[in-house]
């Protein structure tokens, strides 16, 4: 693994927003200019090696989440910790063994310098962002830049697989796809992404916003603004608003029919709670940092999460080096699990953490997000990767995808 210099291509900004990120560039919190969000002046390597060893954690960390979330859908104490309204575990319980409770995707976030096994440093798996700059937007590059190499990259295949599959074993032809209205501009082109891949995987892929979903009392089920059923709903939304939400009386009491994607279940696998949890069941695994509920337990250096917080709100970060926080907004009062601190990479100063995706229940592929901070907030930066080896055969794709 290591960082390189890379010229960007001309008209880099306009080219990526034209292949759907919108995003690729945030306004300065001071001086009123940019800063790049999408950053090809970089690019960090891999060899085939790195890989593997990437896709063999990121596939272990997968089933011990799994075995987790079940432990902790069952524990009382776990349950408390969590602040949900009540039932709401009957449901996130009920989930686990619904065999048309699709989980879609999901994102491993992971410590690596290329020595030694890849640290877990949480999970995003209810609203995973960084989809369209990780399965799109980098390949494109690659395909410009480096046509004669490779990437890990399997994203848009497994996710155009994994519709289809859904399409199969649910006996659909069209699914929802649902986002806060008020949510960010990165929220929205996600959710056009992936009706994009439904569509491909021959899904009527139809949006709504989340404010839009209607509950009709005499059918007691979701609708959306045609009063059509919603049978099944991809929603970027994190499950504890909706369980927050008036309508959140009706996911608990049993009465809907619409399998959400992601499941409910998911709730548990995003929540900080998962990695003390996992420490417990599996102390010592390799890919595991010690973590813990309530207080530090005696380690000199950690970092210290809010359960339901994201893009590094609300952490606070104790190294050698001295404190780092930052402040809190939606994660404000939330409970806090104590991770043992370890160094990220430093590349003159520039922080990576990887990102390693699961579609379907397997390793799909790699994003590079880096800081400049040990936290890795919203000023992160997206870098491209590739691999230093030749480009894998369309046979060969095939097959790892067709793989059940």
């Amino acid at each position: 693994m290591d960082r390189i210099a890379s010229v960007p291509r001309d008209g880099w900004l306009q080219t990526v927003q034209d292949q759907g990120l919108t995003y690729a560039v945030e306004r300065s919190e001071a001086g009123g200019g940019v800063e790049p969000y999408w950053d090809e002046r970089a690019c960090y390597t891999f060899t085939e090696h790195d890989v593997e060893r990437l896709e063999t954690a990121t596939a272990d960390l997968h089933r011990m989440a799994l075995e987790a979330v079940r432990r902790m859908a069952s524990d009382p104490g776990i349950t408390a910790r969590q602040g949900l309204p009540e039932g709401s575990f009957r449901w996130l319980a009920d989930s686990l063994a619904d065999p048309d409770g699709t989980s879609l995707y999901g994102r491993f976030d992971l410590a690596w310098d290329g020595d030694g096994p890849p640290k877990l440093l949480e999970y995003n798996a209810d609203t995973p962002a960084g989809l369209v700059e990780a399965a799109v937007v980098q390949w494109m590059w690659l395909e410009d830049l480096h046509p004669d190499r490779d990437q890990w990259n399997l994203l848009h295949e497994r996710l155009v697989e994994a519709f289809r599959r859904l399409r199969r074993r649910a006996g659909i032809d069209r699914m929802h796809f649902a986002v806060g209205q008020d949510e960010p501009t990165e929220d929205w082109a996600t959710v056009a992404y992936l009706r994009d891949a439904a569509q491909e995987a021959g899904l009527l892929a139809l949006g709504i916003t989340m404010e839009d979903i209607g509950w009709a009392h005499e059918a007691e089920r979701f609708v959306d603004l045609q009063g059509e059923p919603i049978t099944h709903c991809f929603k970027m939304y994190p499950t504890e608003w909706m369980l927050a939400s008036p309508f959140g009386q009706y996911l608990v009491s049993g009465r809907s029919c619409t399998q959400w994607v992601e499941p409910p279940w998911k709730l548990l696998a995003g929540s900080k709670a998962l990695l003390p949890v996992m420490w417990e069941m599996f102390e010592g695994h390799p890919n595991l940092l010690p973590a813990y509920f309530d207080h530090p337990h005696g380690m000199p250096a950690y970092a210290a999460k809010p359960l339901f917080g994201w893009e590094g709100d609300g952490v606070r970060v104790v190294s050698p080096d001295g404190l780092e926080e930052t402040p809190a907004t939606h994660s404000a009062g939330q409970p806090l699990v104590y991770q043992q601190y370890v160094p990220l990479p430093d590349y003159d100063g520039n922080h990576p953490v990887l990102g390693t995706w699961v579609v379907d229940g397997k390793p799909a592929g790699l994003g590079v997000r880096e800081s400049t901070n040990l936290i890795t907030n919203t000023r992160a930066r997206f870098v491209p990767h590739l691999i230093l080896g030749p480009r894998s055969s369309p046979d060969d794709i095939a097959s790892w995808v067709a793989q059940p």
